[in-house]
């Protein structure tokens, strides 16, 4: 019973990236893209792809990673940041900066993180740098811009920052307070900028503008000379401070900061009247400061322009190293070119929506692209022009999902009339079809698992197999209907679906292709079918408030009628077939003997469905509560538990027996969806309406202006908050993970597969000190029996692999029994990550050949095991292929040439003397 409370948040597959910006990690061989409100890591060395069990309040608008690769800020679209430790995956602080952060970056020393925040730009130390007891201390704020700030970028001795604002200017600020220095302003764009570098090794910057522009600044002293001087005036001010006993350095520091945003001491390099001339008319007694000429100053020296048939700048990075500049448009196209000689080394087209966010990895090898609008993310290595990652998830929601036998794939249908296979191991989708013309309402995998089928509202289902990846098989109906469910029996030769429109059931023949019979005694659309697991018997549900059970093999058609209170919304089977689970709109979930028709048990789960209240409710969220239902039921592989999600966050786990809630997941805490929190807060109401309803106007989307005289964008837009619900819940055939199709995406949540100690059959003398000595002594047996009594993973590995191959069948064959379980889950784990794959085969081929019989009288618990272990050989089985195929020439010719030496070899040992 504890193992159904032990299921955590393991991975998000079916959204890749949502909005804000990509970035690469420290050692540049993995990518960390916000999904809503949480961030995935996609490892792109070894093919796998995880997500951080954190999350924020709303979507992920901004985040920036320290550049030791130790600590995240995650920020979101309000500005509530959270600080992350990468390492441990733990939020360490919450804060918020109470508006809409543009850009937020770590300095290079890591000693600040910059922060634009409204029309100023504000510097905090970064945590871990000071002792006090919040770990975000502000430094210094800078205000001086007239508009948003939107980028901002660090110079290299981490002294100085640029930052890019909306009234087409960019400006230089230092970050400590120097004599006779004043922020620099570099006006000369026509539109907003969209970003802003430093030179490497120098002051010089680029400033990048929506419009295509490119403009180069160079600076009038070198990198290295302002380092020096901010140095020495450094040593001088803590000098001054230990003689005088307080801060005496500060006698020419520059102006003070106006709050107003005009900030006299700017001034203007390209286009504007320095400020500096009205001094004369300052009063004697004005407590204004004399301003000194200022240390350094900036021209600009070239202006480039981005020809791309119209297209404008939506994202740019430079990498600093290589100065390489990447700039994506909001066509889908992006340039790579050379700087400062900007010479344009590659254009490519990657997508049909606006590139949202840009990065290039620490080599500079690989560019990583995010698409909002389409959900992709796109990694492209620029030198061989190849895609490393191309991964985009389902356009629209998900409808269904399906496990494969071995528990290795899993399939879902969506509204964008799409099917996907994703591989539970890495996290990816590595094929779809799109045969499909309208949304996809159900599929399932056949008993082998080599064909996947789907049933669409197009009134077709499709067969796909997965050694071609094709369609080849069509079942339609010979007149128009839309498929709302699909099954297969076990054998798989009979496909069934049910219709939504006309209340019947057609029947196929999997081999032919031919319609086989069609059911018709429904009066409503049908819901769900299902062939039972164990009887040749078919069951199905419908708005009609029955379940029929239906004798498809023998042609008797509806031998039994279920009647229910209310509509049935979906049924599921008990794994041994001995019991059906049903589950109806007044929130009910009702269990039938399929062999007697008799109920056995209910359980009310309206309670247990909790709903939030959305902006647009004129009634209370518990009034509202009586429209809610479970939409998917799945038992675990037990049959003890039964697994249910509907329109709600929740997803409840309940006992069969005893009809109790044993536990309830809520799978996001997303405000930016709606109906997630029970009250509405009356600060956010307004004369006009909710303020989550009133449209904001979005300056930093391009919109598409497509008629003459537009000014506002289309106004016919929607502009709603999806609402989070489950439609679909399935448990692996393993038993070790579930996964749920909900608003979100694909859900998938497993057994923690950490230490957990398990006190069976301890005594004084089992200790890893004990553990250490048997291995030493050469009693293998003894140390592999006490290690699985503690049960602790790093003792057991070491135990395993300081056995002797020649040794493996003794020690398996005098395995006690109560052993075999454990050595089976161990080498299902292990399978996955060692290198060691022909020692742990061994294990394997051993385990089963000595202990054969005892498996199969204990198949039925021992299933979920077995299953895990089949799916670990599986993958092992085709990575090892992929490694053999791609390099089969390279072996021939490694044996043709190991022949020929032998050959040459033996000729020259027979020839005489």
């Amino acid at each position: 019973m504890s193992s159904k409370f032990s299921y955590k948040f393991s991975n998000l597959c079916g959204a890749v990236y949502k909005q804000g910006n990509v970035e690469f990690t420290k050692d540049g061989n993995s990518v960390l893209s916000p999904v809503g409100n949480k961030v995935s890591q996609f490892d792109l060395k070894n093919n796998t792809s995880c997500t951080f069990p954190f999350e924020n309040q709303k979507n992920i608008y901004r985040f920036t990673v320290s550049p030791d690769g130790l600590l995240m800020i995650a920020v979101d679209e309000d500005g509530r940041a959270v600080l992350v430790n990468l390492h441990q995956k733990v939020v360490l602080f919450h804060f918020n900066f109470k508006q809409r952060v543009h850009d937020i970056k770590y300095s290079p020393n890591g000693r600040y993180f910059a922060v634009t925040h409204g029309r100023r730009v504000q510097v905090w130390h970064a945590p871990g740098h000071t002792h006090d007891y919040s770990p975000f201390s502000l430094y210094r704020s800078f205000p001086g811009q007239y508009d948003e700030t939107l980028c901002l970028d660090w110079s290299q001795d981490s002294n100085f920052f640029a930052v890019g604002s909306r009234d087409t200017s960019c400006r230089v600020y230092s970050v400590h307070r120097l004599p006779g220095y004043r922020h620099v302003t570099l006006a000369a764009h026509r539109s907003p900028l969209v970003a802003c570098f430093f030179q490497r090794d120098s002051l010089n910057v680029y400033t990048v503008a929506k419009d295509g522009a490119l403009c180069v600044w160079e600076c009038s002293l070198s990198l290295s000379e302002m380092t020096t001087l901010v140095e020495k005036h450094q040593r001088q001010k803590r000098g001054g401070a230990e003689l005088e006993g307080g801060d005496k350095g500060e006698e020419n520091d520059e102006i003070p900061d106006d709050p107003d945003g005009d900030d006299m001491a700017a001034i203007e390099t390209e286009g504007a009247n320095d400020d500096t001339d009205d001094q004369d008319e300052t009063p004697p007694n004005s407590k204004k400061p004399r301003l000194l000429p200022n240390l350094c100053h900036w021209s600009k020296t070239a202006k480039h322009l981005f020809n791309q048939d119209g297209a404008r700048v939506s994202c740019a990075t430079l990498h600093q190293p290589s100065s390489l500049l990447v700039v994506g448009f909001n066509n889908g196209m992006f340039s790579l070119y050379e700087m400062p000689e900007f010479n344009l080394i590659h254009s490519l087209s990657i997508s049909d929506q606006r590139i949202s966010s840009v990065a290039v990895n620490s080599t500079g090898e690989w560019l990583a692209f995010g698409c909002k609008g389409l959900g992709q993310l796109l990694v492209w290595e620029w030198q061989s022009e190849t895609y490393v990652l191309k991964q985009q998830g389902h356009f629209y929601d998900m409808n269904t999902l399906a496990y494969s036998p071995d528990g290795q794939l899993v399939a879902t249908g969506g509204d964008d009339c799409k099917v996907k296979l994703w591989n539970t191991s890495s996290g990816f989708c590595f094929v779809t079809f799109s045969e499909h013309s309208s949304a996809v309402t159900s599929v399932c995998f056949s008993a082998s698992g080599k064909v996947v089928l789907s049933a669409s509202l197009d009134g077709t289902v499709r067969a796909f197999d997965l050694h071609r990846y094709r369609n080849f098989r069509t079942f339609a109906s010979p007149r128009p209907v839309q498929f709302s469910c699909l099954t297969l029996d076990p054998s798989g030769e009979v496909v069934c679906a049910g219709s939504q429109d006309t209340f019947e059931i057609f029947v196929w023949s999997m081999q032919t292709g031919r319609l086989l019979d069609l059911l018709s005694s429904h009066e409503g659309p049908v819901s769900s079918v299902s062939f039972s697991p164990s009887r040749s018997v078919l069951v199905s549900g419908s708005w009609d408030k029955s379940v029929r059970v239906w004798d498809v093999f023998q042609g008797k058609g509806s031998t039994e009628k279920l009647n229910h209170i209310a509509d049935v919304v979906t049924l599921a089977f008990r794994p041994d077939g001995a019991q059906l689970a049903v589950s109806s709109l007044d929130a009910q979930i009702t269990f039938w003997d399929v062999g007697t028709s008799v109920v056995t048990g209910s359980i009310e789960g309206r309670h247990d469905l909790s709903v939030g209240r959305r902006d647009l409710d004129k009634v209370t969220a518990k009034k509202m509560a009586g429209g809610v239902y479970f939409t998917s039921l799945c038992y675990t592989a037990d049959g003890s538990c039964i697994l249910a999600g509907g329109r709600s966050k929740f997803i409840c786990i309940y006992n069969v027996r005893y009809q109790a809630l044993l536990k309830k997941f809520q799978i996001s805490r997303n405000r930016s969806f709606d109906g997630m929190m029970p009250y509405l807060n009356s600060s956010r109401m307004t004369e006009a309406g909710p303020l989550d309803e009133i449209s904001e106007d979005e300056r930093e989307e391009e919109h598409d202006l497509k008629l003459p005289g537009v000014r506002k964008g289309n106004m016919s837009k929607r502009n709603t908050k999806p609402e989070i619900r489950v439609k679909s819940v399935q448990f692996s055939p393993t038993g070790r993970a579930w996964a749920a199709v909900s608003t979100e995406g694909l859900l998938i949540y497993s057994l923690d597969r950490g230490v957990v100690f398990d006190p069976y059959d301890l005594s004084i003398d089992v200790t890893p000190e004990g553990v250490s000595r048997a291995i030493s002594h050469g009693q293998f047996s003894d140390a592999l029996m006490m290690s699985f009594r503690l049960n602790e993973r790093v003792l057991i590995v070491r135990s395993v692999e300081a056995i002797p191959v020649r040794d493996v069948p003794l020690i398996v064959q005098n395995l006690p029994a109560v052993y075999i379980e454990k050595l089976l889950v161990f080498l299902a784990q292990r399978l996955d990550s060692s290198p060691h794959l022909q020692f742990y085969l061994t294990w394997c081929v051993e385990l089963l050949t000595a202990h054969c019989s005892r498996l199969k009288e204990s198949s039925s618990s021992l299933m979920a095991p077995i299953r895990d272990l089949q799916k670990s050989i599986t993958q092992k089985k085709a990575d090892l292929g992929k490694i053999c195929t791609s390099n089969e020439y390279m072996l021939q010719y490694l044996l043709t040439r190991g022949a020929n030496v032998s050959d040459s070899t033996q000729t020259d040992i027979a020839v005489p003397t």
